[in-house]
């Protein structure tokens, strides 16, 4: 994409009604994003089918949910283990990547020469598993479609992390790293073990939408037959317009090492819409997950949020409430105007703007663009009482909630195949 596509106006409600169907192509976990559509769409009375990734046995093996697991999930809820990658996944030979790289040390991952052919395989193995169980979950969905809905599928599948002791001390090092800890992006990017990563986070986050699209062809046509429309959804990370300076500019993390699988993730919207579907991947601000701990220096984008909600708040008592909430969280004596202060001085410093373009996004690190972006996360997690509870945390709700809805709403005719949804529509949606 060359363009950016930001959603500066509330969108109107769409025809969404009671009895129309919400189906999460993935797992929902608490303190996600998907959990703001959830919310709109119980709003308007639609009902959620919920799904899995199911889960690994110790010997490897993926199942579906016990009885026990599944308990407390609500109903409709389709029990197919909709896991994707193939970090997990036996070559013919019985050996899975995550096996290939059990045995590297820290100090030599760098150089670890991994078996192509053999991953050739489980990358194969992993795409008809894939293909396979989503064709089942299709299949068991239209069960769950009353005459006459409208349907939107919401794709949230991201990551791909490799379920192995090595990789989470490497991505320490080229997210957290500092002195002789700091490891490039470009090194790892470089590596074998790298390009096993990129491969697997393309899989999960990007391949996992277009086999969605495709599989569940029939279904949509069949539901457009019959007058009924049909979406789909999938969340993007593309840098996001905060307010800087009292203007809203786009910025972004870096280095957001699962980029390439998000603009593949984009790239496959795109075309899909040139065909007729209904389609579009909405490109978030960054929040605080619990999967998103390892990028320190990601939630820094957020507290300008705080000014966006001063400035922009669509509904004034909501955003009062929100600053205060904020406000006490912070140290005594520390006031929204230093954080903001500081948010723009960091967000204009040359050193930021050197990795922050655009049109090269995404972008590789160097070692003193990271120390700076982690000593400001750290002055920042300094201003507040708790550590543990930042203001961050109330912000990423915020985003979620608002998110939630310009995505339900928009999402009926998408005006592009890629949105972005910065702090300004963010503000106005709350």
């Amino acid at each position: 994409m060359t363009q950016l596509f930001p959603i500066k106006e509330k969108p109107a409600l769409s025809p969404y009604k009671k009895g129309d169907v919400l189906v999460l192509f993935g797992e929902l976990f608490s303190r996600g994003y998907a959990n703001g559509l959830v919310e709109e769409a119980e709003r308007r009375g639609m009902t959620i089918v919920r799904a899995t990734v199911g889960r690994r046995e110790k010997d490897g093996s993926l199942r579906a949910l016990t009885a026990e697991e599944t308990a407390n999930i609500p109903q409709p809820f389709i029990n197919v283990p909709l896991e994707a990658g193939f970090d997990m996944e036996p070559a013919a030979n019985g050996v899975t990547p995550c096996d290939q790289l059990s045995g590297i040390k820290l100090g030599e991952w760098e150089n670890a020469k991994l078996d192509w052919k053999a991953i050739d395989e489980s990358q194969k193995a992993g795409v008809e598993r894939f293909k396979k169980n989503t064709d089942l979950f299709v299949k068991e969905l239209e069960k769950h479609i009353p005459a006459g809905a409208n349907v939107l599928f919401a794709h949230l599948m991201a990551g791909g992390v490799p379920r192995t002791k090595i990789v989470m001390p490497i991505l320490n090092r080229v997210c957290k790293g500092t002195g002789d800890r700091h490891v490039g992006s470009q090194v790892l990017m470089d590596s074998e073990i790298g390009q096993f990563c990129l491969r697997n986070f393309k899989e999960v986050t990007a391949e996992t939408f277009k086999h969605l699209v495709e599989i569940s062809a029939p279904l949509r046509k069949k539901l457009e037959a019959s007058g009924s429309h049909v979406s789909y959804t999938a969340y993007g990370y593309h840098g996001t317009e905060v307010l800087i300076k009292n203007d809203y500019k786009w910025q972004t993390y870096t280095c957001y090492f699962q980029g390439w699988a998000k603009m593949a993730l984009e790239d496959y919207s795109t075309a899909f819409a040139k065909t007729g579907v209904h389609c579009c991947v909405y490109n978030c601000p960054e929040i605080l997950t619990n999967s998103s701990s390892v990028f320190q220096g990601v939630e820094v984008s957020l507290y300008p949020l705080v000014a966006a909600i001063h400035k922009d708040a669509g509904d004034k008592k909501h955003g009062e409430q929100v600053l205060k909430q904020c406000q006490e969280l912070l140290k005594d004596g520390v006031t929204f105007e230093q954080i903001k202060a500081y948010t723009d001085e960091y967000l204009t410093n040359p050193l930021t703007l050197e990795f922050t373009k655009y049109a090269q996004w995404p972008q590789h690190t160097r070692q003193d663009q990271m120390e700076y972006m982690l000593k400001s996360s750290d002055y920042l997690f300094d201003l507040h009482k708790d550590q543990k509870n930042l203001i961050t945390a109330v912000l990423s709700e915020v985003v979620f909630k608002s998110c939630g809805y310009v995505m339900l709403h928009d999402s009926w005719t998408p005006k592009s195949p890629v949105a972005w949804l910065g702090h300004d529509i963010v503000a106005r949606c709350m």
